[in-house]
Protein backbone atom coordinates (compact mmCIF):
# COMPACT_ATOMS: atom_id res chain seq x y z
CA UNK A 1 0.00 0.00 0.00
CA UNK A 2 1.56 3.38 -1.22
CA UNK A 3 1.81 6.50 0.97
CA UNK A 4 0.09 8.19 -1.71
CA UNK A 5 -3.18 5.89 -1.75
CA UNK A 6 -3.44 6.06 1.95
CA UNK A 7 -2.92 9.73 1.81
CA UNK A 8 -6.10 9.55 -0.19
CA UNK A 9 -8.10 7.49 1.57
CA UNK A 10 -7.74 8.90 4.26
CA UNK A 11 -8.80 12.32 3.19
CA UNK A 12 -12.13 10.87 1.69
CA UNK A 13 -13.52 8.88 4.70
CA UNK A 14 -15.39 11.18 6.55
CA UNK A 15 -16.16 13.94 3.72
CA UNK A 16 -20.31 13.76 3.87
CA UNK A 17 -20.29 12.87 7.59
CA UNK A 18 -22.71 15.98 8.07
CA UNK A 19 -24.96 15.67 5.15
CA UNK A 20 -28.09 15.02 6.68
CA UNK A 21 -30.66 14.43 3.61
CA UNK A 22 -30.61 13.76 -0.18
CA UNK A 23 -30.10 17.10 -1.50
CA UNK A 24 -27.67 18.29 -4.30
CA UNK A 25 -23.79 17.25 -4.02
CA UNK A 26 -22.94 21.02 -3.08
CA UNK A 27 -25.14 21.25 -0.50
CA UNK A 28 -24.18 18.05 1.26
CA UNK A 29 -20.52 18.84 0.86
CA UNK A 30 -21.41 22.25 2.76
CA UNK A 31 -22.89 20.55 5.61
CA UNK A 32 -20.00 18.22 6.15
CA UNK A 33 -17.65 21.72 5.96
CA UNK A 34 -19.90 23.79 8.28
CA UNK A 35 -20.95 21.38 10.77
CA UNK A 36 -18.62 18.39 11.37
CA UNK A 37 -15.39 18.87 13.23
CA UNK A 38 -14.45 15.26 13.96
CA UNK A 39 -14.74 12.27 12.67
CA UNK A 40 -13.93 8.52 13.42
CA UNK A 41 -15.05 4.76 12.15
CA UNK A 42 -13.92 1.56 11.68
CA UNK A 43 -13.16 0.74 7.91
CA UNK A 44 -13.12 -2.05 5.09
CA UNK A 45 -10.65 -2.06 2.11
CA UNK A 46 -10.80 -3.89 -1.13
CA UNK A 47 -8.80 -3.31 -4.21
CA UNK A 48 -9.14 -4.67 -7.90
CA UNK A 49 -7.38 -4.43 -10.81
CA UNK A 50 -8.48 -3.83 -14.22
CA UNK A 51 -10.02 -6.52 -15.09
CA UNK A 52 -11.91 -6.87 -11.83
CA UNK A 53 -10.02 -9.01 -9.86
CA UNK A 54 -9.58 -8.68 -6.23
CA UNK A 55 -5.86 -8.06 -5.36
CA UNK A 56 -6.20 -6.54 -1.42
CA UNK A 57 -8.18 -6.87 1.62
CA UNK A 58 -7.56 -4.79 4.47
CA UNK A 59 -9.30 -2.80 7.35
CA UNK A 60 -8.24 -0.40 10.20
CA UNK A 61 -9.64 2.89 11.81
CA UNK A 62 -10.03 6.61 11.05
CA UNK A 63 -9.86 9.35 12.95
CA UNK A 64 -10.24 12.94 11.80
CA UNK A 65 -10.43 16.78 13.44
CA UNK A 66 -11.13 19.24 10.87
CA UNK A 67 -9.97 22.67 11.56
CA UNK A 68 -11.71 25.56 12.72
CA UNK A 69 -10.52 28.25 10.76
CA UNK A 70 -7.79 28.87 8.03
CA UNK A 71 -4.67 25.52 7.66
CA UNK A 72 -4.66 21.89 7.98
CA UNK A 73 -6.78 19.49 9.99
CA UNK A 74 -5.29 16.62 11.37
CA UNK A 75 -6.02 12.64 10.47
CA UNK A 76 -4.66 9.39 11.35
CA UNK A 77 -5.48 6.46 8.55
CA UNK A 78 -4.45 2.91 10.58
CA UNK A 79 -4.23 -0.47 8.93
CA UNK A 80 -4.77 -2.81 11.42
CA UNK A 81 -5.09 -6.12 8.99
CA UNK A 82 -3.42 -7.60 7.51
CA UNK A 83 -0.75 -5.92 8.36
CA UNK A 84 -0.23 -2.65 10.49
CA UNK A 85 0.81 0.56 9.01
CA UNK A 86 -0.44 4.28 9.47
CA UNK A 87 -0.21 7.73 7.93
CA UNK A 88 -0.34 10.80 10.39
CA UNK A 89 -1.37 13.71 9.70
CA UNK A 90 -0.10 16.53 12.80
CA UNK A 91 -1.32 19.73 11.11
CA UNK A 92 2.14 21.04 9.95
CA UNK A 93 3.75 17.38 8.97
CA UNK A 94 2.37 14.47 7.29
CA UNK A 95 4.29 11.20 8.38
CA UNK A 96 3.29 7.66 6.44
CA UNK A 97 5.00 4.89 9.26
CA UNK A 98 5.43 1.01 7.78
CA UNK A 99 6.85 -1.19 10.92
CA UNK A 100 7.72 -3.75 9.17
CA UNK A 101 10.31 -1.98 7.53
CA UNK A 102 10.98 0.44 10.60
CA UNK A 103 10.55 3.43 7.59
CA UNK A 104 9.33 6.36 8.00
CA UNK A 105 8.69 9.39 5.20
CA UNK A 106 7.66 12.85 5.99
CA UNK A 107 6.51 15.83 3.69
CA UNK A 108 5.02 19.08 4.08
CA UNK A 109 1.50 18.67 5.06
CA UNK A 110 -0.31 21.40 2.84
CA UNK A 111 1.89 20.07 -0.09
CA UNK A 112 1.40 16.57 0.23
CA UNK A 113 -2.61 17.18 0.21
CA UNK A 114 -2.59 19.64 -2.93
CA UNK A 115 -4.93 18.26 -5.30
CA UNK A 116 -6.22 15.20 -3.35
CA UNK A 117 -9.00 15.05 -1.36
CA UNK A 118 -7.26 15.80 1.55
CA UNK A 119 -7.71 19.36 0.62
CA UNK A 120 -11.13 19.14 0.89
CA UNK A 121 -11.19 17.24 4.17
CA UNK A 122 -7.98 18.76 6.32
CA UNK A 123 -8.33 22.35 4.74
CA UNK A 124 -11.09 25.06 4.97
CA UNK A 125 -10.83 25.51 1.24
CA UNK A 126 -13.75 26.03 -1.43
CA UNK A 127 -14.93 22.54 -2.60
CA UNK A 128 -15.37 23.72 -6.46
CA UNK A 129 -11.42 25.07 -6.01
CA UNK A 130 -10.13 21.31 -6.26
CA UNK A 131 -13.05 18.61 -7.85
CA UNK A 132 -15.67 18.91 -10.15
CA UNK A 133 -18.64 17.95 -8.32
CA UNK A 134 -21.77 15.85 -9.75
CA UNK A 135 -24.95 14.71 -7.84
CA UNK A 136 -25.28 10.78 -9.12
CA UNK A 137 -28.53 9.81 -7.99
CA UNK A 138 -29.08 7.05 -5.70
CA UNK A 139 -28.52 3.11 -5.22
CA UNK A 140 -31.08 1.50 -2.82
CA UNK A 141 -30.96 3.89 0.31
CA UNK A 142 -27.98 5.08 -0.87
CA UNK A 143 -27.67 8.75 -1.53
CA UNK A 144 -24.46 9.31 -4.12
CA UNK A 145 -21.98 12.06 -5.32
CA UNK A 146 -19.19 12.08 -7.77
CA UNK A 147 -15.88 13.95 -7.09
CA UNK A 148 -13.99 14.27 -10.39
CA UNK A 149 -10.52 16.19 -9.54
CA UNK A 150 -9.50 19.20 -11.81
CA UNK A 151 -6.05 18.60 -11.41
CA UNK A 152 -4.45 16.53 -14.41
CA UNK A 153 -1.54 15.35 -11.95
CA UNK A 154 -4.45 13.78 -9.90
CA UNK A 155 -3.79 9.77 -9.45
CA UNK A 156 -7.58 9.31 -9.51
CA UNK A 157 -9.99 9.66 -12.21
CA UNK A 158 -12.81 9.81 -10.41
CA UNK A 159 -14.30 9.57 -6.22
CA UNK A 160 -17.69 8.30 -5.80
CA UNK A 161 -19.02 9.15 -2.39
CA UNK A 162 -22.29 6.54 -0.90
CA UNK A 163 -24.32 8.19 1.93
CA UNK A 164 -26.39 6.81 4.17
CA UNK A 165 -30.27 8.23 5.17
CA UNK A 166 -28.57 10.64 7.99
CA UNK A 167 -25.70 11.55 5.90
CA UNK A 168 -22.67 9.41 6.91
CA UNK A 169 -20.52 7.82 4.46
CA UNK A 170 -20.62 4.41 4.08
CA UNK A 171 -19.13 3.72 1.42
CA UNK A 172 -16.35 5.19 -0.65
CA UNK A 173 -15.25 4.15 -4.40
CA UNK A 174 -11.86 5.40 -6.50
CA UNK A 175 -10.97 4.96 -9.79
CA UNK A 176 -7.96 5.34 -10.73
CA UNK A 177 -5.72 6.38 -13.84
CA UNK A 178 -4.99 3.14 -15.01
CA UNK A 179 -8.48 1.16 -14.38
CA UNK A 180 -7.79 -0.34 -10.74
CA UNK A 181 -10.25 0.64 -8.03
CA UNK A 182 -10.36 0.84 -4.61
CA UNK A 183 -13.82 0.69 -2.00
CA UNK A 184 -13.98 1.22 1.34
CA UNK A 185 -16.73 0.76 3.74
CA UNK A 186 -17.27 2.29 6.89
CA UNK A 187 -19.04 1.13 9.99
CA UNK A 188 -19.17 1.91 13.92
CA UNK A 189 -19.28 5.22 12.47
CA UNK A 190 -18.93 9.09 15.04
CA UNK A 191 -19.14 12.82 14.09
CA UNK A 192 -18.16 15.47 16.57
CA UNK A 193 -17.28 12.71 19.26
CA UNK A 194 -14.02 13.95 21.53
CA UNK A 195 -10.93 11.97 20.09
CA UNK A 196 -8.07 12.08 22.11
CA UNK A 197 -5.10 14.48 20.32
CA UNK A 198 -2.21 11.93 20.92
CA UNK A 199 -3.89 10.00 17.63
CA UNK A 200 -2.57 12.84 15.88
CA UNK A 201 0.66 12.96 17.08
CA UNK A 202 3.81 11.26 16.09
CA UNK A 203 7.11 10.41 16.64
CA UNK A 204 9.52 8.16 14.98
CA UNK A 205 10.73 4.75 17.12
CA UNK A 206 14.48 4.69 17.91
CA UNK A 207 16.52 3.73 14.89
CA UNK A 208 13.61 4.11 12.35
CA UNK A 209 14.96 5.24 8.75
CA UNK A 210 13.15 8.41 8.26
CA UNK A 211 12.52 9.55 4.53
CA UNK A 212 11.79 13.41 3.76
CA UNK A 213 10.16 15.76 0.73
CA UNK A 214 14.03 15.05 -1.06
CA UNK A 215 14.03 11.26 -0.31
CA UNK A 216 17.15 12.23 1.74
CA UNK A 217 17.16 9.12 3.88
CA UNK A 218 18.40 9.63 7.90
CA UNK A 219 18.13 7.60 11.16
CA UNK A 220 15.97 8.33 14.25
CA UNK A 221 18.05 8.64 17.02
CA UNK A 222 15.44 9.03 20.06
Amino acid sequence: MTPKLLIVIAAAAGLLAGAARADSAQDALKRFTDGVQTFDAHFEQVQTSDKGEVTARSSGHFWLSRPTGPGTGKFRWAYEKPYTQATICDGAKLWAYDPDLNQVTVRDAKTALTGTPAELLSQKTALTNAFNVKDAGTEGDLHLVTLTPKSKESDFKSIELGLDKDGAPVRMRFADQIGGNSQVTFTEVHTNARIDPAQFVFSPPKGAEIVNDGGISTRSLD
